[in-house]
């Protein structure tokens, strides 16, 4: 069973940054990040395929990247400009078995997800 494992999660003030690791067991074509706050729902926030190719929820274009290093097998949000918004437990997420990707799916049961990583973004 394919397992992913974060890190690099903690508390700052709004404007600072933080970069987030993800080390996974398996690959797949499909991987990304996704984030959820207290009382909302769970929300794809980057993906990447195997190809390389990036999408990011409007929320976060311009502030956050992703990247992976396949050689390591890890996966990175790096997370500039954080605002209180941004405040919520984030997870690793993969989907094995598709040829498609999207934050959605990603965020959707479809997905395999770590344990997560709390962020917390202060006023």
């Amino acid at each position: 069973q394919a397992q992913l494992v974060e890190s690099g999660g903690g508390s700052v003030q709004s404007g600072g940054a933080l970069r987030l690791s993800c080390v996974y067991t398996t690959s797949t074509f499909c991987m990304g990040w996704v984030r959820q706050a207290p009382g909302k729902e769970r929300e794809g926030v980057a993906y990447i395929t195997s190809g390389g190719t990036t999408r990011y929820v409007d929320s976060v274009k311009g502030r956050f990247t992703i990247s992976q290093e396949k050689a390591k097998r890890t996966l990175y949000l790096q997370m500039n400009s954080l605002k209180p918004e941004d405040t919520a437990m984030y997870y690793c997420a993969a989907v094995y078995r598709s040829s498609s990707c999207s934050n959605s799916l990603l965020a959707s049961t479809d997905a395999t997800w770590g344990q997560g990583t709390q962020v917390t973004v202060s006023s």
